[in-house]
This record gives C-alpha cells, sequence and structure tokens, in this order.
C-alpha cells in the first residue's frame, strides 16, 4: 500500500512539473512565417550586394520574405560618392538586390538637396522617416510609416532618425548647410504619436526601423530607451552606431547587423494571431558567403571598374600601417602645409577609417575623408579659439601647436613649448562642417577655399610631401 502510494506521488510530481514547463512553451500551431533579412550603416559599400541578392532569392522560394535597411547607405565609398550621378550604385545594388523600405539615415543628406531627391526618386523601395518634414525642397516626403504585405502578413514599419548633429539646433549628423530647408523632430517629441499605429493599419507586426543608435547617451534617445519609453512594437531594428545587437528590452526584441556590409542580418518569425510566437536570429558573414547573383555581381564590377583609372592612381607611400589616431596627425598636418595657416583642427569624427602600409591611393584619401566638406581659413585670437574647445567640448585632431587641459583651464603652446598669449592672433585652417555645427564659437565669414580638405590633403601628397610616416603621433584634444 505505502508503495503504491509513493508511486502515485511520483507520477503526480513528474507530470505536474511537466504540465508547468508545457505552459511556458508558445503554441506554435497554426503560426504563419516570415523572414526580414536587414543591413544598416553601409556607407557606400556595394561589393557584398551580389552575395545579398542571392541568399534572398533562395530564400523567397519557400518562405515570405521582406529586405530593410537601417540607414546611412551613402558616404564612405568613392566609387559611390564621387559617380557621376552621385550616389546611384547604391541605389541601383539595392533595387537589384529586392529591398523593400529603409528608414533615412544621417548621411543620406551628405550629397544635398538635389541629389537626395534624384536618389530617393530612383529608389524602387520606400522610405520611412517620421520625424523630418521635406518642406518645399522637392525632395520626396518619406512616409511616416508604412505596412508592407506578404503572401499572410501584414507588416507595418515606422521610421525614426536621430537628430544630435547640432547642440544648438535639431538636425541629423551631417553637415548643417545641407538640410537648413528641412525641419526635424526629436524621436522622443513624435513617437508617442504612433502608439496606435499597429491596430489602425490592422497589421500583424509593428517593426520600428530606426537610425538612432542602439543604446543612449547624454538624455538621446537611442533603440533601449524607446524599447523602454515607448513599448508598441513587435520588434526594433536599427542603425547608426555601427553594431552587432541581438537583444531584448522590455520585451521587444532589438537588432542591429554591425555596418560596411560586412554581414547581413536574417530574422526568422513565427506570427500568431498578431504576436511573434518565436524569433530566430543570425547573422550572415558576406565576407565568407561564397555564392553570388553573377548578373548582380558583373554590374557591380562595373561601377567598380570605371572608377579605377582615377581612384587608384599612387600618390604617395604610407611607412606603416596607421590607425585613425594617426590619420588625424596626417591629416592635420598636411591641412596646416596645404592652406599655410598657423593651427588646423580636424573632427574626430571627420576621420573614417585607416590608412595601410605602402603606396597611396587616391581612393584611399576619399575613404578616410569622404564627406566633400570644404576649406575655409579664420582669423581668431588664441582666447576664442580656447572658448571653442571649451564649449564645443568635442574631440579635435590638431596641428601647429601643443594643447593641454590645466585644471579647468585650456593651455595652448606653440612648438617650441612656449605659452602663447591669449591676446595672440592665428590662422585657423579648418573643414567647413565644424564651424558649421560650432556656428556660436566662429567669426560670421572666412576665407572660403575653392576645394576640399580631401582635395588639400591630395595636393600635399602630390605638390609637398608624399611621405606618410607617424608612429609616435597623438594629437588630440577633448576638454573634460
Amino acid at each position: 500500500m505505502r508503495k503504491t502510494l509513493l508511486f502515485i506521488l511520483i507520477a503526480l510530481f513528474i507530470f505536474g512539473c511537466k504540465k508547468s514547463d508545457d505552459e511556458n512553451v508558445p503554441d506554435i500551431s497554426g503560426a504563419k512565417n516570415l523572414t526580414i533579412f536587414f543591413v544598416n550603416d553601409q556607407h557606400g559599400q556595394i561589393n557584398n550586394f551580389s552575395k545579398i541578392k542571392h541568399i534572398v532569392d533562395k530564400e523567397k522560394q519557400h518562405v515570405s520574405v521582406i529586405v530593410a535597411c537601417g540607414g546611412d547607405i551613402f558616404s564612405g565609398n568613392p566609387v559611390v560618392d564621387f559617380y557621376d550621378e552621385k550616389g546611384y550604385p547604391m541605389i541601383d545594388a539595392m533595387n537589384r538586390a529586392g529591398f523593400d523600405i529603409s528608414v533615412v539615415g544621417n548621411h543620406e543628406y551628405d550629397y544635398g538637396e538635389v541629389v537626395l531627391k534624384d536618389r530617393m526618386n530612383q529608389a524602387g523601395f520606400v522610405w520611412v522617416c517620421a520625424n523630418v518634414d521635406m518642406e518645399n525642397t522637392g525632395v520626396p516626403e518619406p512616409y511616416e510609416y508604412y505596412t508592407l504585405s506578404t503572401d499572410s502578413l501584414r507588416v507595418t514599419f515606422l521610421g525614426l532618425v536621430e537628430t544630435n548633429g547640432k547642440d544648438n539646433g535639431t538636425i541629423p549628423s551631417t553637415h548643417p548647410f545641407r538640410v537648413q530647408n528641412f525641419t526635424f523632430e526629436r524621436p522622443e517629441n513624435v513617437a508617442a504619436q504612433y502608439a496606435n499605429v499597429k491596430e489602425q493599419e490592422n497589421a500583424d507586426l509593428y517593426i520600428a526601423l530606426t537610425h538612432l543608435g542602439h543604446d543612449g547617451y547624454s538624455g538621446n534617445l537611442c533603440d533601449f530607451q524607446l524599447a523602454e519609453q515607448f513599448p508598441y512594437f513587435d520588434l526594433i531594428i536599427g542603425g547608426h552606431s555601427h553594431a552587432e545587437v541581438n537583444t531584448t528590452v522590455n520585451g521587444i526584441p532589438i537588432f542591429q547587423s554591425g555596418s560596411y556590409l560586412n554581414m547581413l542580418g536574417k530574422i526568422e518569425l513565427k506570427v500568431k494571431d498578431k504576436e511573434v510566437v518565436d524569433v530566430d536570429f543570425e547573422l550572415i558573414d558576406l565576407n565568407n558567403y561564397p555564392d553570388y547573383d553573377a548578373g548582380l555581381k558583373a554590374i557591380i564590377d562595373q561601377y567598380n571598374e570605371s572608377m579605377a583609372l582615377v581612384l587608384d592612381e599612387v600618390i604617395g607611400y604610407s611607412h606603416q600601417y596607421h590607425q585613425k589616431y594617426q590619420v588625424g596627425c596626417f591629416y592635420t598636418d598636411a591641412l596646416r602645409e596645404r592652406l599655410d595657416v598657423d593651427v588646423t583642427f580636424q573632427n574626430s569624427g571627420g576621420v573614417r577609417s585607416g590608412l595601410n602600409e605602402g603606396d597611396i591611393t587616391v581612393r584611399e584619401i576619399y575613404e578616410f575623408d569622404p564627406f566633400n566638406n570644404g576649406a575655409i581659413i579664420y582669423e581668431m585670437s588664441v582666447s576664442d579659439i580656447k572658448a571653442f574647445l571649451k564649449g564645443s567640448a568635442a574631440g579635435f585632431y590638431y596641428s601647429g601647436v601643443q594643447i593641454q587641459q590645466v585644471d579647468n583651464s585650456v593651455e595652448i603652446r606653440d612648438l617650441s613649448n612656449n605659452i602663447i598669449p591669449n591676446t595672440t592672433i592665428l590662422l585657423l585652417g579648418i573643414n567647413d562642417y565644424i564651424p558649421a555645427v560650432y556656428d556660436n564659437f566662429f567669426p560670421l565669414s572666412g576665407e572660403v577655399q575653392p576645394y576640399s580638405t580631401a582635395d588639400a590633403i591630395i595636393y600635399y601628397l602630390e605638390n609637398m610631401n608624399d611621405q606618410v610616416d607617424y608612429p609616435d603621433c597623438h594629437r588630440y584634444f577633448r576638454y573634460q
């Protein structure tokens, strides 16, 4: 009798636990399948689109597919940035690879209004961004949100872009001159307006397609904060921070695929009763993926070959591999010599890549300085330069002086280590992005040069000094 009772108790315990476990497993019977492929921050890189097309076309043979982009499609590859129709090779590659939708990233504005208008009109995919108004520029107004219909699902995407480009303004992180006719709103000020979009659109999924970055700083709204403060979304697919992100915040999965078209994000979803009941994510390493669409590869090869003669011209020699901070030293030295000024600055975010050892080509200059910023000269007192460094609190590479912070003060010395008096007037050479962003600290006008900073560096290598060697250079200042 005791053995029988013991057996019953054990059985109840085992089957009771089994029932409890089953309750935690979602019921996926009858769920609908969807695969979302996405990239973000490709910055002009086009070579791997032939592989993306191969992957997407293969997946479409057995499941519904959406292909999305988290923004920043331009700026970083001179084949795209300096093509006759600036930026068109990227639009063409995305069209042919089968992209359905993209948020408007901050670097989509880098080429200016006229070019952006043409590229947006040529896109075979939908643009979304809820916190920009193109006003009367003629640039196509992106949808605030857009619903894509697959074979069995309705999927709505809301677009948002960061607006951290200027302390005393609300613009994305691009040259202020190129967005002066657009109006932007802070994403945190508009997100609440779209709380009921899923119901209004009768959508099965509601996805935030953002270009905000994944985690906030200085109170900025990024993907993690979006999930915490505005938890309306089934997923968040992001960009801007060039990160590989696969996490969940406040119950909302958040993804990012890195940058420069090295990885392709693949999200496999099971959707039932307008809820995600299962999600699986992987990053596909495109550089090691063996297959490609031959037709698209041939087109991309033509784009590359059309620019090779100009971009592969050798103009100098690098004696070692230079990391970005070492390129910053070379950059500011070259700019100072070309402009014939006392001091030069370059914002750290404006140096986009390192410099390989060996022959230096024109291509490499446009890769680490891709934004086509103009060169400009100002007459400024040492006191005004100090006010700029303190007030901006931004990081800059520099040449021509020595700079250090002493307690709460900025100390500027000449190259012989003598303190330069505050009243001394210096010729300051910089790219025109810096005074456009920090306009409170600069004179109303400067001496505008008829060339870009990249062209100034190319001239320096071709005509003044073609050798680059900065093994121990650390000329960087940021007021703390």
